[in-house]
This record gives C-alpha cells, sequence and structure tokens, in this order.
C-alpha cells in the first residue's frame, strides 16, 4: 500500500496533502515532528507583531508568510507521517488563532475597520472557548480543526497576505480583494464554531 494511502484509523490524506508530501517533505528529517513546526509557528508571533507595529512591512510579510506555511505544512507531515498527537490537534489551531489575532488588531483595524479585525477576534475567542470547555468536560474527546475551520484559516491568511501586499503595492485593488476575502472567512469561522459545538 503507497505509503500516502488512508489507512484504517488514520487521517484522510489530501491533495494539499500529497502535493506538499511530493514537494517540501522530501527536504524536512523526518527527526523533525509537526510540534516543533507548531512551536515555530508560536515564535514568529512575537516577530510579526514587532515588524507590524514598527511599520516593517516586508519583513512583517515574510515572517507571516512563513508562520501560515507552516500550518499548511504541519498538518501534512502529521497526516502523512502519521504523526498526529493530541497537543498538536488542540496547538496547532491555537497557534493559527494567535497569528490571525494579532494582524487582526494591528493591520485590519489600521487599512480596513476596527470593526472587521473585532468581529474576528471575537468569533475567534469563542472558537477558543468552545474547545476549552470541551477539553475539560469531555476528556475522552481530543478536540481538533474540522475543514471549515481549515478553509477559514486559509482564507483569513490569504485575506491579510493580499492586505500586506496592498501596503507595499499601494495597489487599490488589493485591499478590495482582501477585505472581500476576510468578511467571507468570517462566514467560515461561524461554521467552525457550529462544527467545534457539535463534538
Amino acid at each position: 500500500m503507497n505509503e500516502l494511502e488512508n489507512r484504517k484509523g488514520r487521517a484522510k490524506i489530501n491533495f494539499f496533502d500529497r502535493l506538499i508530501a511530493n514537494t517540501v517533505l522530501p527536504f524536512v528529517p523526518r527527526t523533525v515532528r509537526p510540534n516543533a513546526v507548531t512551536v515555530f509557528r508560536f515564535i514568529c508571533i512575537p516577530f510579526v507583531i514587532y515588524f507590524f507595529l514598527t511599520e516593517s512591512y516586508l519583513w512583517g510579510t515574510i515572517i507571516f508568510v512563513l508562520a501560515a506555511f507552516s500550518d499548511a505544512l504541519d498538518g501534512a507531515m502529521a497526516r502523512v507521517r502519521h504523526q498526529i498527537t493530541s497537543d498538536g490537534k488542540f496547538f496547532d489551531p491555537l497557534a493559527d488563532k494567535l497569528l490571525i489575532g494579532s494582524a487582526s488588531i494591528i493591520l485590519i483595524s489600521r487599512y480596513i475597520s476596527w470593526q472587521l479585525a473585532l468581529l474576528i477576534i471575537l468569533l475567534e475567542l469563542m472558537i477558543i472557548s468552545i474547545a476549552l470547555y470541551k477539553k475539560r468536560t469531555m476528556k475522552h474527546v481530543v478536540i481538533q480543526a474540522k475543514l471549515s475551520g481549515k478553509i477559514k484559516m486559509v482564507l483569513q491568511c490569504a485575506g491579510i497576505i493580499l492586505l500586506l501586499f496592498f501596503i507595499l503595492t499601494k495597489m487599490p485593488i488589493l485591499l478590495t480583494i482582501s477585505t472581500i476575502t476576510l468578511w467571507l472567512a468570517i462566514g467560515f469561522v461561524v461554521i467552525s464554531m457550529f462544527a467545534y459545538n457539535s463534538i
């Protein structure tokens, strides 16, 4: 059976997992665990905040893109290499929320609207609260990201990256597309809340 084929009791591997497995994972030693990549994302967050606050947007964009890509990398690595852990299922989405929350407070509130930034943060906090409640009250349940949550994260990252490109290039169309993408992500945030609540 092919290494990438789903086996009983193991997570399903999607197209993007296969793409990363065939292009990036060959260069990542097997000694590197998915949780280490998640830790890298946590480490990136203070740097993202610093560069955004100091308006060093080129460096901020580079670090943010690396952090966002690490989300796809650790997920694919965990599923393809069968290294999924309970801690990873919880801390991976938490790192995502901190990354997006930081960008929302600084960038979205500054260049789009504080209302959109506040809405994103409040909804993310509600998801975290639901996840923590489920983790504490339902010991046998492992909280992990649902498909809607993954789509939401992709849309949020895309929207913020487009916003960063707008800041760097001053092309108005990028701001428009960024705003639409971020509002679309709001819909998937709401779906994610119901997904967590249905566990």
